[in-house]
Parts: C-alpha cells; structure tokens; sequence
C-alpha cells in the first residue's frame, strides 16, 4: 500500500476511531499537517482508552488465546493503543507499525512517558507491500487498516501468515459510527449527522475504488477470515458512551473533529447545511459545539477475531 492516510483521511469520520493504517500521506494527495492531525489521532484514541483496553482483555481471557510475545500493532499512528496492548500483555513486545515518520516518534515518546520503550518498539513499513518484513507475532492488531488496502483478502491472507500457530488476528471494522447531537439542532434541517454520515460513505467508497488492486468484498469478516486460512474466534462490540453534557477534553475532541470533516464536506453538502455546520464551529455562537449543553459522544466499535490453526499432533 502506498503512503496514505488511513485513520483521519477525508474520505471517512470512523477512520478516526482508532487511530490510523500504515500509510502516510492523504488520499487526497496532500500530506496532511501531522503537527495538526498527530494530537487530533492521539485525543481520539484516549478518549477511547477504556474501550480498547475491555477489547484487549477480551482476547488475552479467551480460552484459545495463545501466550503473546510478540505484537503487531499496524497502523498504530502515535502509539495510544500500542502502549494499552503492552500493558494489557505484559510478557509480550510491542512492535507499532505505521508509515508516517512523525506519529512513530509520537508512539516512542508515549512509550518512554510511560517507562514502556523496553517493550513498545516503531516500525516504519508501507503495506501491504512491507508485510513480510515485519516478522512473526501471536497478536495482530489492525485498527480501522484492512479497508486501506484495495484487497482485503490478500492482506488478511499476508497477516496470517505472520502468525505463529495458534496466534490471533483482531480486527477493529465496522462498528456504529459516532453521533453527537441531537436530530433536530433547533435549526436547519433536521438529521445533519445523517446527512454527513451518507456523503462520507459515498467519498469512501471512492477512496475503495481508487486503491491499487482494488477488489471489492462481500464484508463478512469471518467469511474472509475462512478464506484467509483463519478460524473465525467471535465478535464483540466496544462501546463508548460520553454523556451530555461533555467534559472538556471530550468537547474539545468534538469541535476538532468536526472541524476537519466539515472541510472534507465542503462540496458534498447543501447550502443550508453548511451554513449549520458554520454556526456549529462559531466559539461565539450561543448554539456552537462550544456552547450548547446537549452534545454528546456515543459510539460502537466492533472487534473480529481469527485465529491461525495450531499443528494437529500426531500419535
């Protein structure tokens, strides 16, 4: 895969729910101004700590869960989640996978805060093209990074032949994706999320069509892990669920997010619609994201498991 943008592209709003895939630069075309989008990635994904840490827990308690020593954290954008994995599998090395120079500094920095850089290590690799070189693990995390790649079967077949026998591969796709406000704002039309939500399906499917290789799938994950040689282990869905009214970080997080994907909409919604989201984003506006006491933060993040066959011993 070449260098681009996966979580926090402009195509999509889920991409943003984990952190990002091994790519660098946007689908865009432009390099994205990671001094920017670097702290908007590393908020999102401590918003969702708890969520990722349940999910962690999840595989390390499951009865086929293989003893992790070794992790692959792909597309692991500045480091969030790598260091919950590290923690939450305490014998294991975590290597994070990405293709942006700057969010592999950001995750060596976050290991080091935490005294986990002498087991939270940085890779720099592209993919899928870069697969083979980045070494066997019994744990392989892809957050929102298979979709990146324009055949999803041969990436989920390339990382579980990186698997040791009996090891997992969890995949974060799918999911509910956020709301944060009311249907009816009290102006403007009624439903702008969904509006947003349908123009961003639409740009991604873009993004899908225009990746090199690109092959379209029936996304029924454990079909495709059946195909990739992998043995489907279940499914389970993490949600974050942030009241209103919000605290400020995740406030904060809310107006940075929006913020970026209105630029992203610009062209694909109406008049009217971006008049609402411009008095949405206005600090001075009584009726701003900054203001108003009704937003709020709620999302699904779904999490498949596929694990690789270990040796039938022989009598």
């Amino acid at each position: 895969m070449s260098n681009h943008t996966g979580h926090g592209h402009r195509h999509g709003h889920q991409d943003l729910h984990h952190e990002r895939p091994a790519h660098g630069h946007d689908h865009g075309g432009a390099e994205p101004d990671w001094d920017v989008m670097a702290p908007l990635l590393e908020r999102n994904a401590e918003l969702s700590s708890a969520q990722y840490t349940e999910a962690a827990r999840w595989i390390a308690a499951l009865p086929t869960a293989p003893k992790v020593r070794r992790v692959l954290d792909i597309g692991a954008g500045p480091g969030v989640v790598a260091c919950l994995l590290a923690e939450v599998f305490p014998d294991a090395e975590v290597v994070a996978v990405d293709g942006t120079p700057a969010l592999l500094e950001r995750t060596r920095e976050r290991a080091r805060r935490l005294g986990l850089d002498d087991r939270v290590t940085t890779l720099h690799a592209t993919l899928p093209e870069g697969l083979p070189g980045l070494g066997e693990a019994d744990l392989i995390w892809a957050g929102n990074t298979l979709h990146h790649m324009g055949d999803q079967r041969a990436a989920l077949t390339g990382f579980g032949e990186l698997l040791r026998p009996g090891g997992t591969v969890a995949l974060v796709e799918g999911g509910l994706q956020p709301r944060q406000l009311p249907r009816d704002l009290g102006f403007g039309r009624p439903g702008l999320e969904a509006r947003m939500e349908a123009a961003e399906a639409e740009l991604f499917q873009e993004m899908r069509a225009e990746l090199p290789g690109a092959r379209r799938e029936v996304e029924d994950w454990a079909a495709l892990f059946g195909a990739a040689g992998l043995t489907p282990q279940g499914t389970r869905s993490f949600l974050l669920d942030l009241p209103a009214p919000l605290a400020d970080a995740a406030r904060e997080q809310v107006v940075a997010d929006f913020t970026r994907r209105s630029g992203g909409l610009r062209d694909h919604l109406d008049a009217e619609d971006l008049a609402v989201l411009d008095r949405l984003l206005d600090p001075e506006d009584p009726a701003s994201f900054h203001r108003r006491p009704d937003v709020f933060l709620l999302l699904a993040r779904t999490l498949h498991l596929g694990r690789r066959a270990e040796p039938v011993a022989s009598d």
